[in-house]
Parts: structure tokens; sequence; C-alpha cells
């Protein structure tokens, strides 16, 4: 799951992703982890407003932000991000590695509701980390639905 700076959306569907797997007790077939396309925020802890908002929804996450590496695009089989931008970022990347396995998608081409893109609430308010849960919640049920 990748966003630009890997401090809220990424986390979020991270956590979200996660949470669901363990529920489904199917953590012996998924490998989640999430990532962004820039260096910016390398090894910071997601943004207070993201933790949040998980924790509001009982979840809680350790990740610490980290930049995509090519051996992501190696060894996932799936890269999700939040919008047109990281798309862009993450073929152009993918295109410089060698044997990329990982299917590059919007997260949101999974949404029930039809919204492709999980727009960064990082300049808005704690109701826009709580639209990017809603979003990232159903969008990553369907994924697991279908992929399950």
């Amino acid at each position: 799951l990748v966003s630009i700076g890997n401090i809220c959306r990424s986390p979020i569907a991270e956590a979200v992703f996660r949470k669901l797997v363990a529920d489904e007790k199917l953590e012996h077939k998924w490998r989640t982890d999430s990532a962004a396309v820039s260096d910016w925020n390398v090894g910071r802890c997601p943004d207070s407003r993201a933790l949040s908002c998980l924790r509001n929804h009982g979840i809680e996450t350790a990740h610490k932000a980290r930049q995509i590496t090519k051996e992501d695009f190696q060894t996932f089989d799936h890269i999700l991000c939040m919008d047109e931008s990281n798309l862009r970022d993450l073929n152009r990347k993918s295109n410089q590695v060698k044997d990329c396995k990982a299917k590059i998608e919007l997260l949101g081409t999974y949404d029930p509701q039809k919204q492709l893109i999980i727009e960064d609430p990082y300049y808005g308010n704690e109701k826009d980390f709580e639209t990017v849960y809603e979003q990232c919640l159903r969008c990553c049920r369907a994924f697991l639905e279908k992929y399950h």
C-alpha cells in the first residue's frame, strides 16, 4: 500500500488490511506493508491524526515510514496506491526493475462506491482522516474478498 509520504493514507490502509486479515485468520497467507514513493518521512511514525483515527476504530499500528524499494516490486504480488500521482511514480519506478512481478493499481479500483481516488488528508481535519479510513475499509474488504 503506497502513498506519497507513508504517514497518512498508506499506514491507515495497511493497518485496516492487517486487521481484516487477522479477523479472517489469514495472516499465514498475507504479507502486508506500506511505503512511500518519496523519502520525505522515512523513519517517522504515522501522522497523529491517522493514529487517532485508527485507535477510534480499535486498531493499533507500530508502522514507521519507509520508501518503496526495488525488492518490493520483485516480491509483492500487489502494490496498491492512493492516487494517480502515486500510480505514475510507481509505474515509472517499476519500469526500472528487472523481474517486476507486482500488479500496480489504485486501491480505489476496489471501492464498491466507485471512489477511485483516496485523497490525502494531511492538510485537512479529523473528518478527512475518517473519510480515508472508511474508503480504505471498503476497498481493503473488497480486495480481500476478491483474492481470498
